[in-house]
């Protein structure tokens, strides 16, 4: 028996894709929104698994609202690479099933180490 809890935050950033023919090549920005799916198998005396507050807070704490991304990191701010990043970053403080970056509402990246 499993869980999977969804949070989802939103940021605004800039980049651009190094080595990309195409318009991406230049600078421009998103309003980048992000999924977090978290794997709980054991619910507190609450009947929570982990609470969506402390999941929230830590993505937030983690997103770079209002940035340059290609300034911010040493790879390319892909959505591929940021959903990477999240996963990793959020992995230490919970179960992370996976992560989604969505650049727009038809394009996103899904990262998880189980797929």
């Amino acid at each position: 028996m499993s869980w999977i809890l969804k949070v989802n935050d939103r940021f605004q950033a800039a980049h651009f894709l190094k080595e990309y023919k195409g318009k991406c090549e230049k600078i421009h920005g998103h309003t980048f929104w992000v999924e977090v799916q978290v794997k709980v198998t054991k619910l507190d005396k609450r009947g929570i698994g982990v609470d969506f507050a402390t999941i929230k807070e830590k993505l937030t704490k983690i997103l770079p609202d209002h940035t340059f991304l290609n300034e911010m990191y040493n790879f390319t701010p892909s959505a591929e690479n940021l959903a990477r990043h999240f996963y990793k970053e959020l992995k230490k403080h919970f179960p992370v099933k996976e992560v989604t970056v969505w650049e727009s509402e038809n394009a996103s990246a899904t990262y998880s180490e189980s797929r």
